[in-house]
């Protein structure tokens, strides 16, 4: 996984490419978004998946738990019975002696009053060491029958007491025998075997207060059902699930009932009889408030992975989107500078060869005028009228380079602000001079509306020069073939005086036209700097004018220069312009 360092380091790399490499933003864009999510999507799964894990297994153990406390309660309530009945067996069997016992009044009586005072009781008998049934209280006739070979007689033989399996016997319902052996002085013994229902366990059941879901019954060590089940089989069937024998502890396992539900198996063994108490409860009832914690869990990090997506790739595509931008004005101002660097390298190389050609320039005026005196002194000669004509022509064409050079040398000076007495309509006029070709090649027609009062105004001739080549140029670049400019030039209000510059070009939409005197900002379509009037602006402001805008889409723009009489008293001190 990336380090911090490696991050930054593979940011600075991207960076350091080509704004123009193919794909470079897309790829930039790719990885800045990998990379957060990695950030932050990894730290988060790693600690949900941890609390999930964590927070689970405690919280299956909670619920685990009061699960093993309901079996093991349920179990020492049964026991409990089992033992209280086997207590009153064994005391029946201690008070009275085997002749009294042997009365049928005194044996009717006793059942009686199990049946008063404990409830259950169905039956009372006396076996005599022979497995003989030697006087029986209850609702079958079953004196005479002998016992010797069921389990129940070998069992209180060994153990002096028993408490058997449920079965069926005579009676064809199921039961339970609880019996106790007494021996005589005599060192012969004795039996009372009493027979109870097992209407009991149902009510014991009961009480646990399970779903519907769940299930509670007993079986015995050989997986036979001591009670009816809701899922699994009747009484004294083989119970469907299989569950484990010889614990008589307490113990939850899970397991898979044959209809493939999940289950929490809760088991606890008798101490004092075959019985093992079995609590059968769905994973899914008994995990429900896990199940809905970790979906609300889920849903919350899905929720929070969502907005994370969201939040990353909005972000990223904002930073790129700047980056891009900053990186393109970066390359503009680069380009602008190399753009400068030039004009100004042949601005000097311009100046240069404009004084050079001054110097041949003079030789042919004076050679020129030389060649006219003479003419004009000799004697009448042939075609004489033609070569006045003609170098009349050759000094006309060295005044109007004359003119040309000492243009290039007034737009070649350093530009530091120079503030002298300047006649507005003259630098209109020479502004135009250099566009007097473009006009005429394009057909267009260039109006100069210029006012013959004006007073001067103290101003640099060289960068007002500039200011109206520059909106001169935009409104020739607005128009089309055989389009209107117009250039006029007024008195202002405060005692300066205002030029306009108006063409029926293509004009400009509202957001382009608050935008317009920003830097890098063109309309031209890769043609543009978007400096011009960026540039215009702010030699505007620093001689101390305004420019206004009025501009209508498809009706054409008007740009409006105010200039005042006398500049700030700051700008007369030659600071260069921005």
């Amino acid at each position: 996984m990336w380090t911090i360092h490696n991050l930054i380091t593979h940011i600075d790399n991207l960076f350091s490419r080509s704004a123009d490499a193919p794909g470079h933003y897309r790829i930039l864009t790719r990885n800045i978004i990998i990379t957060m999510l990695v950030v932050t999507i990894t730290p988060l799964t790693v600690m949900g998946i941890l609390n999930h894990f964590q927070y689970g297994r405690h919280l299956q153990n909670e619920l685990i738990t009061p699960l093993a406390n309901t079996a093991n309660k349920a179990k020492h309530s049964f026991e409990l019975f089992f033992e209280e009945r086997l207590s009153t067996v064994r005391f029946i069997a201690n008070a009275y002696d085997y002749e009294e016992l042997l009365d049928d009044k005194t044996l009717h009586r006793l059942l009686r009053i199990l049946k008063t005072e404990l409830g259950g009781f169905v039956d009372l008998a006396i076996i005599n060491d022979d497995g003989d049934l030697v006087n029986y209280a209850g609702p079958y006739n079953l004196l005479g029958k002998n016992y010797a070979s069921q389990r129940s007689f070998q069992e209180v033989l060994v153990k002096g007491s028993y408490i058997s399996n449920v079965f069926m016997g005579h009676r064809k319902l199921p039961h339970i025998v609880v019996a106790v052996q007494r021996y005589t002085d005599e060192g012969t013994s004795w039996i009372v075997r009493a027979t109870i229902d097992t209407d009991r366990f149902y009510k014991l059941l009961g009480t646990l207060g399970l779903s519907p879901q769940s299930d509670a019954f007993l079986v015995n060590s050989d997986n036979i059902l001591q009670t009816n089940s809701t899922f699994y089989g009747k009484t004294l069937e083989t119970c469907r699930l299989t569950i484990p024998s010889g614990m008589r502890s307490t113990f939850v396992t899970e397991t898979t009932d044959p209809d493939n539900r999940q289950l929490l198996l809760a088991c606890s063994g008798f101490t004092n009889a075959d019985y093992v108490l079995v609590i059968a409860k769905p994973r899914s009832v008994v995990l429900r408030s896990w199940y809905a914690l970790k979906s609300d869990a889920l849903l919350v990090y899905t929720l929070s992975l969502l907005v994370i997506i969201f939040m990353v790739v909005k972000m990223t595509g904002t930073l790129v989107r700047r980056i891009k931008e900053s990186d393109e004005r970066r390359e503009t101002a680069l380009t602008e500078l190399q753009h400068n660097q030039k004009l100004s390298s042949i601005g000097r190389l311009a100046a240069g060869v404009a004084h050079e050609i001054n110097n041949p320039l003079a030789i042919i005026n004076e050679k020129a005028g030389l060649m006219s005196d003479l003419v004009m002194v000799s004697d009448d000669f042939p075609h004489k009228e033609r070569l006045s004509e003609l170098t009349a022509a050759i000094i006309a064409s060295v005044s109007r380079c004359k003119t040309i050079t000492h243009r290039l040398l007034g737009f070649a000076r350093k530009l530091d602000t120079l503030m002298e007495s300047l006649d507005i309509n003259e630098i209109l006029k020479e502004v135009m001079g250099f566009l007097e070709r473009e006009a005429l090649y394009r057909q267009m027609d260039v109006s100069l509306n210029l006012d013959p009062t004006l007073a001067p105004i103290l101003s640099d001739r060289g960068q007002l020069q500039q200011v109206f080549l520059n909106l001169l140029t935009n409104a020739f670049s607005a128009v089309d073939d055989g389009g209107t400019v117009l250039i006029a030039s007024a008195p202002a209000p405060d005692g300066g005086l205002s030029v306009t510059v108006q063409d029926n070009g293509c004009g400009m939409t509202e957001d382009v036209a608050k935008r317009i005197f920003d830097p890098f900002f063109s309309t031209k379509k890769g043609n543009g700097t978007g400096l011009g009037l960026s540039i215009t602006y702010g030699i505007i402001k620093k001689l101390g004018g305004a420019i206004t805008l009025n501009t209508r889409q498809g009706e054409g723009t008007t740009f409006t220069v105010t200039l005042p009489k006398n500049p700030p008293a700051d700008k007369t001190k030659g600071d260069p312009t921005p």
